[in-house]
């Protein structure tokens, strides 16, 4: 399939541009030492996307609730603070080895902008992580109070945008926060089947949907658009 109408590419953020499974696992380390790490991973997937479809609450409280209720799951109690500090560690996740690289390179041809399930302020302290690239726009689920897979994130990036939606490619590692939805709204987009502890997922809730085109990593996407 063609690129020659793409004029923007849509990331999420967090496991598609940030190592988010590196990250959030030395955070859950001290607090669950004896646990397994793709345990742990299965059962963020699970809590989070139930939180995330019921009423909108801050991220920061998703990853809170999500930390205790994994606690609760495998009999070890985690704290407020504990919890809290658990959120925080989002400002510590740190971007794959390519992804600074490869943004640089996309953003020569196309313009760049974020759809991502997160708070504004965490997300301030994540974007100084990709300087010197700049997004067009981000559009944060605390914006819209909302959280993908909801069409709503979606519809109000290509609102900002100002382009038709033949013109946006989305990329993202969720098969059911993101390609799901794409393909829903008719939206081309490529998944960044990123390598996981949890091969084919990573810490999400594993989905059947189909991308449009699939890569492993963000200089294969800038090879596969043409601007590696």
């Amino acid at each position: 399939m063609s690129f020659a109408s793409i004029r923007l590419i849509t990331f999420d953020c967090y496991g598609t541009l940030i190592d988010w499974e590196t990250g959030m696992l030395a955070a859950m380390h001290p607090l669950f030492p004896n646990a397994a790490a793709a345990d742990l991973l299965k059962l963020y997937g699970e809590i989070e996307v139930r939180i995330e479809g019921g009423p909108y609450v801050p991220y920061r409280q998703v990853l809170a609730q999500v930390v205790q209720e994994i606690g609760q799951r495998i009999s070890a109690n985690i704290s407020s603070e504990q919890a809290a500090a658990f959120a925080n560690s989002l400002t510590q996740w740190q971007p794959f080895p390519d992804t600074v690289t490869a943004l640089q390179a996309l953003a020569k041809k196309f313009r760049l902008g974020i759809i991502s399930n997160v708070d504004d302020d965490l997300f301030a302290e994540t974007r100084k992580k990709f300087v010197p690239v700049e997004f067009d726009f981000v559009v944060t689920a605390q914006q819209v109070e909302s959280y993908k897979p909801s069409f709503r994130n979606f519809e109000e990036a290509i609102r900002r945008s100002g382009l038709g939606k033949e013109q946006i490619l989305h990329a993202a590692q969720s098969l059911h926060h993101d390609i799901a939805p794409a393909n829903a709204l008719g939206i081309q987009n490529v998944w960044v089947n990123r390598p996981s502890i949890l091969p084919g997922s990573g810490p999400v809730i594993v989905s059947k949907a189909r991308p449009t085109h699939a890569v492993h990593s963000l200089a294969e996407l800038a090879a596969l658009v043409g601007a590696a």
